[in-house]
């Protein structure tokens, strides 16, 4: 068994990408509209591929199969099988996004999924490229999302809203700065707006209900299909009063910042080499690199960890170290 694996991500190239996933990734600069970045993925038709070590070439799903536990950890193999359990992506939007909402595991198998998605952003960088006149002077907008409900509503009250072209009125909508973290459980309406740039960890799961697209057409000139009555038994309907995830970043030290049944992940901000140990856990760990460079040392061997570099370390990982500046997510099972 390799002591990490990496992969070939897988690139989608869509209408609404943008351009900053290139460089980290070394593309082709004449590629565009690259906006998401597979980097870890079990979705059946939409493995990665590990890239070098022993196992070079193989699909994700196909290592689980043959290493079970001590790849993934005992109680996570007996609860997923062999499919690998969470979808690791980099989305860089260049537009807004559709607003759209994701079913639970209950409401996902009464349509015939497997399982619902739940999910969290990490925002990571600032500046969207759009700009507008104010006062006289060009300024460059900050890219915002929606993430929750702002007022009360019932399902008939939501359709309402869809069908009157509203429905943004009643979405609480955030501008969003680098480290800003969203929690987006199954059921919170949400959608990520032109700009964003953002590294996100969900459920294994391409489970998606389209709200609401800003009547935008497809190239044939139709209007996107939207999945209203579908949506409306997923949402939740509970209001909050702030969706954002507080939490105080501080350097060389772990700050947890999302902790669910699905993963729970933790932010490190490193500017010294700091040992982590993993001898106790259960599950396999992935690092996602979100900016500068650091080398990471797992029994013996050494390997960089920078912005949109992504690692996967087996459950039967022990001490690690990771040296340089650099920050990254942490994130288990």
């Amino acid at each position: 068994m390799d002591c990490y694996y990496k992969f070939k991500p897988l690139l989608k190239q869509t209408l609404w990408g943008g351009d900053r996933i290139i460089p980290f990734k070394q593309l082709d600069s004449n590629l565009s509209g690259v906006g998401e970045s597979w980097e870890i993925s079990g979705v059946p038709g939409d493995e990665t591929i590990i890239h070098g070590g022993d196992d070079d070439g193989k699909a994700l799903n196909q290592l689980v199969s043959e290493q079970g536990a001590a790849l993934v950890g005992h109680e996570n193999y007996e609860r997923f099988g062999d499919e690998f359990p969470l979808l690791i992506k980099f989305i860089d939007a260049r537009r807004d996004l559709s607003i759209q909402v994701h079913p639970n595991d209950e409401v996902a198998r009464r349509h015939g999924h497997e399982r619902g998605k739940t999910e969290m952003w990490y925002c990571m960088g600032e500046g969207s490229g759009k700009w507008k006149e104010e006062s006289g002077k060009w300024k460059e907008e900050l890219p915002q999302l929606y993430c929750g409900l702002k007022q009360q509503l019932t399902p008939e009250e939501y359709k309402q809203h869809v069908a009157d072209d509203t429905i943004t009125d009643v979405l609480a909508r955030y501008t969003v700065h680098e480290g800003d973290v969203f929690f987006i459980p199954a059921g919170r309406i949400h959608a990520i707006g032109a700009g964003c740039f953002v590294a996100e960890i969900q459920q294994t799961s391409d489970v998606t209900y389209r709200i609401y697209d800003f009547n935008r057409r497809d190239k044939d000139g139709n209007l996107r299909q939207l999945h209203t009555h579908e949506a409306s038994e997923a949402i939740d309907y509970t209001v909050l009063s702030d969706y954002r995830t507080h939490y105080a970043p501080h350097r060389n030290e772990p700050q947890q910042v999302v902790s669910c049944p699905y993963f729970t992940t933790a932010v490190y901000d490193l500017t010294e080499p700091m040992l982590l140990d993993y001898s106790d856990l259960d599950s396999f760990v992935i690092l996602i690199g979100v900016k500068g460079e650091g080398t990471v040392t797992i029994g013996g061997e050494k390997t960089s960890l920078k912005t949109g570099e992504t690692l996967l370390l087996p459950a039967t990982t022990g001490e690690v170290t990771v040296e340089g500046t650099v920050r990254f997510l942490e994130t288990y099972v």
